[in-house]
């Protein structure tokens, strides 16, 4: 029993270290055909945020900087590179999830 609880203890903890976490720079918000797309720049490069309007945790953020954490392959709500959006301001909680989206790098 023991061993197995080790087992369960250690594949967690894979999966957090294989999460990669970045800042990203969010220059505009939009809704089209009920997608949300997000137009955003991880170090000099473009990247696009979509997710489903309507689902859990899809939000249109305002333009500023966020954290953004990849999640692990075949982690998430979408069949793509997920990934969550996460607050940067100190005024506002870090562990406060803003959003599940799929990734696009242009």
């Amino acid at each position: 029993m023991k061993k197995a609880i080790l087992l369960f203890v250690m594949c967690g903890a894979a999966v957090l270290w294989a999460q990669e976490k970045s800042e990203i720079t969010v220059k505009s918000s939009e809704l089209s055909n009920h997608v949300i797309m997000i137009s955003a720049v991880e170090k000099g490069k473009s990247l696009e945020l979509h997710c489903n309007d309507g689902q859990a945790f899809c939000m249109a953020v305002k333009p500023g900087n966020y954290q953004m954490v990849r999640l692990a392959k075949n982690h998430g709500m979408y069949d793509c590179q997920n990934v969550d959006l996460y607050p940067t301001d100190p005024n506002q909680p870090q562990e406060e999830k803003l959003g599940e989206y799929c990734l696009y790098e242009k």
